[in-house]
């Protein structure tokens, strides 16, 4: 039971690193917000394709730091700070941040966060699109939208969040991995021959 609690629990080095990755990804939201607005004559709900950069700490945080709420954290500190970047959405990416992380980690605590492989990543990042879609759709768009365009959206959204988020994360955590930076971790612990 004590071997399963300290599995569990967060160590400063989690909490440090989980943070890094969340600013870090702040940065590239504010870049990323930029882009979307700029996109903004590519109609929904077409752009939501590059949907998935925006939930890719739900689904990098727990593939490195492998304890429950890591999906929820990372996602959660990186739109807080998007939003004291001068997020266009103001606070409510704090709101959608944490509905993104919700269903991020789900893709982990399915398993009973004891998997970490690349179909876990994919239906994190799958889960996290959808919350991320459910979330715009009843705050930004529901209006707006004809009932095929609100599927075509979700469905862009789940599938962004699959493979940007998903697979992107995954094959970052790996190649981060290689280079030695995560040894103090689980996730580098399980380095692949190259």
């Amino acid at each position: 039971m004590e071997a399963q609690a300290a599995e569990t629990r967060w160590r400063t080095v989690d909490i440090v690193v989980a943070s890094i990755i969340a600013v870090a990804f702040a940065g590239v939201f504010y870049a990323w917000n930029n882009l979307w607005n700029a996109l903004e004559s590519f109609a929904l709900p077409w752009r939501a394709v590059i949907y998935g950069i925006w939930l890719i700490p739900a689904v990098l945080g727990p593939l490195v730091i492998r304890k429950p709420g890591a999906g929820l954290y990372t996602e959660l500190v990186a739109a807080i700070v998007s939003a004291l970047f001068g997020s266009a959405w103001g606070l409510t990416v704090v709101v959608s941040g944490l509905v993104q992380g919700i269903g991020g980690e789900f893709g982990f605590a399915a398993t009973g966060y004891k998997k970490y492989k690349l179909v876990n990543a994919l239906v994190a990042g799958g889960l996290s699109g959808l919350g991320a879609a459910l979330f715009d759709l009843s705050v930004y768009y529901g209006d707006t939208f004809s009932a095929g365009q609100k599927w075509t959206y979700a469905a862009l959204v789940v599938a962004s969040g699959a493979v940007v988020a998903g697979a992107g994360s995954w094959a970052l955590q790996r190649a981060l991995s290689r280079t030695g930076v995560l040894d103090r971790f689980p996730s580098g612990r399980e380095r692949v021959a190259v």
